[in-house]
């Protein structure tokens, strides 16, 4: 048995599975201060007899396995959990080994080996959600540098009609501070589910997510994009944001995937549902 984690900002997806990479049981739980999580993902695993823990975390967190802060919670916006030791109470509560990369690397490792990306070497996967991030998968290989890959704070321009200062408490109005969950309902002053019919809202929110895809694209020349996340369940938001990103491109970047008649094959939701995370920190554990 292996154990996995995906560990969001908004809820935190516990599952133990085979060597096969088979869920055989799953559980989710919120995403509260750490010493109401944590002992609920303790309990969880405890009498499970796993083997090794896989866990795809929010961030910023500490990926160097050869940190002394291995696993470490680092300048995350959710305040509690600041510095919190996540990686290291894991393994000396469990007492076993624990492999640790984001949330969104995980995603894209899954959805790049089961879901949306398994004909192409390489692939960006994104979460439009309580925040913003973005996590890549190339030639068998997450991202990964100096740290992991922050794409939800990048700078982008702001919306013509736009006067929402931004809901980043570091950024104040980087991509995540504008279009975000918590962005929209703070600038329209109600949840994206709720705001389902107003075609001004979703022209803006693709403004936004649009310039990031289209910057991605520049840097990193991935051979696919899928967006996820909650605020991505609006599916009027797909077709505006391929337009926006050809019409951003403008002919730059040559290829048939950047053109009317074949984006949609480009820029994709998940193929695995909500399950891209969970998946992807199990298979942490099976190789």
């Amino acid at each position: 048995m292996l154990g996995a984690i995906e560990a969001g900002g908004t809820k935190f997806v516990l599952a133990v599975g085979n060597h096969s990479g088979e869920i055989l049981d799953k559980i989710v739980i919120p995403t509260e201060h750490p010493d109401k999580t944590v002992p609920k993902v303790i309990d969880y695993f405890k009498d499970k007899k796993i083997e090794r823990l896989g866990l795809g975390g929010f961030g910023p967190i500490d990926i160097n396995q050869d940190s002394p802060t291995y696993g470490q919670l680092q300048k995350t916006p959710k305040s509690d959990w600041v510095d919190y030791p996540l990686g290291a109470i894991l393994q000396e509560k469990l007492a076993v080994s624990v492999v640790i990369d984001t949330d969104v690397n995980v995603a894209a490792m899954s959805e790049a080996k089961f879901g949306n990306a398994t004909d192409v070497n390489s692939c960006l996967y994104i979460t439009v959600g309580t925040g913003i991030g973005a996590g890549a998968y190339y030639h068998g290989q997450t991202l990964k540098g100096l740290s992991h890959p922050e794409m939800g704070h990048i700078k982008v321009r702001r919306h013509p009609e736009d006067t929402y200062k931004g809901a980043c408490p570091y950024h104040d109005d980087c991509l995540e501070g504008l279009a975000a969950g918590p962005a929209l309902e703070k600038r329209w002053g109600k949840k994206g589910d709720q705001l389902a019919d107003l075609s001004q809202v979703w022209e803006m929110e693709a403004y936004y997510l649009a310039q990031a895809l289209t910057n991605y694209i520049y840097i990193l020349s991935p051979e696919r994009i899928i967006l996820g996340g909650g605020v991505m369940k609006q599916k009027q938001l797909f077709p505006l944001i391929r337009q926006n990103v050809i019409e951003m491109l403008n002919g730059y970047v040559s290829s048939p995937y950047l053109t009317k008649d074949k984006i949609d094959e480009y820029i994709v939701p998940p193929g695995l549902t909500d399950e891209a995370g969970i998946k992807g920190a199990l298979h942490l554990v099976m190789e």
